[in-house]
């Protein structure tokens, strides 16, 4: 899912405009591509933009096994008949898989989740990179849980305070990009969860 300012909202094909990006704190370079996710809906709602895409670093492998799923059909939630019983392809492919909350002490390494912003600002062209980072091997430590699951968690747990407290207001169904940012910012560092800005314009050519 993609969102232009003069097209609106269209889909392309999976893991489309392939692109290296610079992950900031030892990352380093990883392969992107565009995968659906929510941001693309509720940004362009509330946030002028004139391009909004949503991309994961999957990897060639991964991205491999999951075209080989699709081919197969082993991607399909519509039942089928196999030997008198009903079932969703999908279905035996997750039984098959381990779970994963039980796959964060074999992890090792960092995950990256951050917004990448390019524009202008007081007529100058600026571009920055607002992430979290989150250590594997720390979160498995703090929290006993791996860090994507980390990542995920601490957002409805500090929007929930921000809604507690009355710093967070609204009626009806809001997405976070209709809130003040800042409040929620401010409270990643302290609950041990900072947010980082990497300044990533270009200095000017003479």
């Amino acid at each position: 899912m993609i969102w232009e300012k003069d097209k609106g909202w269209f889909t392309t094909e999976p893991f489309s405009e392939h692109e290296t990006f610079e992950f900031p704190e030892g990352i380093g370079p990883m392969d992107v591509v565009n995968v659906e996710h929510e941001e693309v809906l509720l940004v362009p709602r509330w946030i002028k933009a004139k391009r909004v895409t949503f991309k994961y670093g999957l990897g060639d492998q991964f991205i491999g096994v999951l075209k080989t799923l699709h081919m197969l059909g082993l991607d399909k939630k519509e039942k089928i008949d196999v030997k008198g019983v009903q079932v969703a392809p999908r279905d035996i492919v997750a039984a098959c898989l381990p779970d994963p909350a039980h796959l964060g002490d074999k992890m090792h390494g960092k995950t990256c989740a951050g917004t990448w912003v390019r524009g202008w600002k007081d007529g100058k062209p600026r571009e920055v990179y607002l992430y979290q980072v989150a250590d594997n091997q720390d979160c498995m430590e703090k929290w006993g849980c791996q860090a994507v699951v980390v990542q995920t968690a601490f957002n409805p747990v500090i929007a929930m305070d921000l809604l507690e407290h009355g710093q967070w207001k609204g009626a009806g169904v809001l997405g976070p990009e209709a809130l003040d940012p800042i409040p929620f910012m401010e409270k990643m560092a302290e609950y041990g969860f900072p947010y980082r800005i990497k300044e990533m314009t270009k200095p000017a050519v003479d």
